[in-house]
């Protein structure tokens, strides 16, 4: 059997929905899984064992240059490339228009949520098949849910996201015990007050760990070095591409962060991780689906404070202490 599930962007949704290739060879072990991703994101996906492909698309690159020839011909390209195979199933688990249609495009069935599930409705007339599944699950087992109807079985256990992170490369981690703290968001909501940033840095430092503070862009480097500035132990790391990211996420003693991709993908790494909500809804899209060393706190309005994040970072310490 070939499966293809399309599940570009973003980040912490692709996460969240690895898991279902798992399942499926495990329901299913003669069973191929492709993966349509984002070329971003797509390294990060080759890192699962139970992915054969994975398929690269440019679309956050290429809208903005579609009048140049080389984007014309990178995009029949992919066409191409995604029509190579014929597909028993077709999995679109983006809820949008954007993948539907590139759901539409390879060869095979293609299954999505149907129009009470679904975040576009419009998407549903690309697709050939519609299955229920309840808003009121976490965006994770909506997935696993989906995928389950579609191939005929009931996805068990925990989520399984088998991301394997590199081996460390020499100076890429620091000497010794350190915390990765994820200030970084797209939007603005979802930002944690700087004064609460620096009480846990500090509280960090006191337990004699180190703090890196990554950045993406360059407004949020300049904020990573204004929350390092005035401790001893804070640092602002050079920008790593996201595998090199994800064995710095993977080796470090804690993460704390907002709800955001690389927060995420901390968690799915096993990583002692505390999750910070402010307006979005941590039982949606909490990192705690991923087990106990993921500790989700506030939502929906409700800001956590610092002596809440230093005691939750207190207690995953507590319960897999590291020498």
């Amino acid at each position: 059997m070939r499966v293809l599930v399309v599940r570009p962007s973003s980040l912490g949704d692709v996460v969240h929905a690895l898991p279902v290739a798992a399942d499926i060879v495990r329901a299913i072990p003669e069973a191929s899984v492709d993966w349509l991703a984002e070329e971003a994101f797509a390294p990060l996906v080759e890192l699962n064992a139970h992915i054969h492909a994975v398929i690269p698309v440019a679309l956050r690159r290429w809208r903005h240059h579609l009048l140049e020839a080389s984007t014309w011909r990178e995009m029949l390209a992919f066409r191409r490339t995604l029509r190579r195979v014929r597909y028993d199933a077709i999995i679109d688990l983006q809820e949008q228009v954007k993948g539907a249609t590139m759901a539409r495009l390879a060869r095979g069935t293609v299954h999505g949520y149907d129009r009470s599930s679904i975040r576009e409705p419009v998407s549903t007339w690309l697709h050939g098949r519609h299955h229920g599944v309840g808003r009121e699950l976490h965006f994770g087992e909506r997935c696993r849910a989906l995928v389950g109807r579609a191939l005929g079985y009931e996805p068990r256990g925990t989520p399984d996201y088998d991301i394997v992170a590199p081996r460390a490369t020499p100076g890429l981690l620091p000497p010794g015990r350190y915390a990765v703290v994820v200030h970084v968001t797209s939007r603005d909501d979802k930002r944690w007050p700087d004064p609460q940033w620096h009480a846990v840095i500090g509280a960090l430092e006191r337990a004699g760990i180190d703090v890196l503070l990554p950045w993406g862009s360059a407004a949020e480097r300049e904020r990573s070095a204004a929350l390092a500035r005035g401790h001893a132990r804070a640092s602002v790391p050079p920008h790593r591409p996201l595998v090199e990211m994800a064995t710095v996420l993977a080796h470090a003693d804690i993460v704390v962060g907002v709800d955001t991709g690389l927060v995420h993908l901390a968690a799915a790494l096993r990583a002692p991780t505390v999750a910070i909500f402010t307006t979005t809804d941590a039982r949606l899209a909490g990192v705690s689906l991923a087990g106990p060393h993921a500790i989700d706190l506030g939502g929906n309005g409700d800001i956590p404070a610092a002596d809440d994040v230093i005691s939750a970072v207190g207690r995953l310490f507590a319960a897999a202490p590291r020498c």
